[in-house]
């Protein structure tokens, strides 16, 4: 891993005491791999970390989960990666294998969390109950909804109201005058929008997010510090990246996110950033959640992303640190 020393008064994120006395057999469950883009994907990076170890790597889709009289197995193809950014993995046989019989099951399909995804989730709990290592745990993701598992942490949270009445959430708008609303299943900042209480358009974005009443939303007081980046904030088997990555919107963009144009700039996390990181790492380290990404703008915490967090590539170019190898540490003392 890239060295601390760049960072005066940082404190090293420790080296596993233990490291397996044989090559792992790790599998990963994706997105379809075509989609994929090697330059920018997290999951490919833990994928070629673990493979420049010595580690074999197998990558399973959803829909080949199954379960039957008990066993949880899926459909299966080794992986061998590759540096090149298009052609990025040659893939090998396939096997039908228990979930059981891999060391580790790492869990990064992308949203939408839709019944699909919560499925997933049970028969990868069943995998858990039959012997399998699955992270994040699928009982731990299925209980962390992105959106609304900050309101376990109010202490760090800006204004927030979680409604889908017409007339709560107008009220919200009108008492403080400039809010954030978004749904509670996006991703990548889709739906995402600022409302002010003079905004002409107000009434039908309440009625488009909320379905007319017929859905929960998320409103937030708007915070100005998202000209300076919405952080995105790793931690890592309960330790703390030392680096965050600032995705700064572009010019006339509310949203920070990549996925809507942002620039993403690495840089050591505030003191503030660090104090939430530090409290919530433990508590979500316990509840099996190895791979998590806050989302921090001006020192309030946003979101808790459990599913697929993402930024390891634009931190390991910029500052040198290898979030990846961090996470193949973590991953290694789990399998000892």
């Amino acid at each position: 891993m890239g060295s601390l020393d760049r960072i005066p008064g940082e404190r090293p994120v420790p080296e596993p005491k233990v490291q397996p006395s044989r090559p792992l057999n790790l599998a990963f469950i994706l997105d379809p791999l075509h989609g994929l883009k090697a330059y920018k994907d997290s999951s490919i990076a833990m994928m070629r970390e673990a493979v420049a170890r010595g580690h074999r790597v197998s990558a399973i889709q959803r829909e080949a989960l199954t379960w039957r009289e008990g066993v949880v197995a899926a459909r299966s193809h080794a992986i061998h990666t590759r540096a090149d950014e298009r052609g990025w993995y040659e893939a090998g046989d396939e096997a039908s294998l228990p979930l059981a019989a891999f060391d580790a099951v790492v869990m990064r399909q992308d949203p939408p969390f839709d019944f699909e995804y919560i499925t997933a989730s049970w028969l990868l709990e069943r995998a858990v109950a039959g012997g399998a290592r699955v992270f994040n745990d699928p009982r731990a993701i299925r209980d962390h909804s992105e959106k609304i598992a900050i309101t376990e942490f109010p202490q760090f949270t800006a204004t927030t109201l979680v409604a889908r009445d017409a007339a709560d959430i107008d009220a919200f708008i009108d008492e403080l005058g400039d809010v954030i609303l978004k749904p509670l299943d996006g991703m990548g900042g889709s739906q995402i929008f600022r409302v002010t209480a003079s905004d002409p358009n107000r009434n039908v974005i309440v009625e488009t997010l909320t379905h007319e009443g017929a859905r929960t939303i998320m409103a937030q007081r708007y915070l100005p510090a998202i000209a300076d980046g919405d952080k995105r904030v790793l931690i890592i088997g309960g330790d703390v990246v030392p680096y965050a990555l600032a995705r700064i919107p572009k010019p006339g963009e509310t949203r920070g996110n990549l996925a809507a144009g942002g620039r993403g700039v690495a840089m050591p996390l505030t003191e503030r950033e660090r104090e939430i990181a530090e409290f919530l790492a433990p508590v979500l380290w316990q509840r099996g959640l190895m791979v998590v990404g806050l989302d921090v703008i001006g020192g309030h915490l946003t979101e808790i992303n459990v599913t697929s967090p993402t930024c390891f590539v634009e931190i390991a170019a910029q500052t040198g640190f290898s979030v990846a190898g961090l996470f193949v540490d973590k991953l290694e003392q789990a399998c000892s």
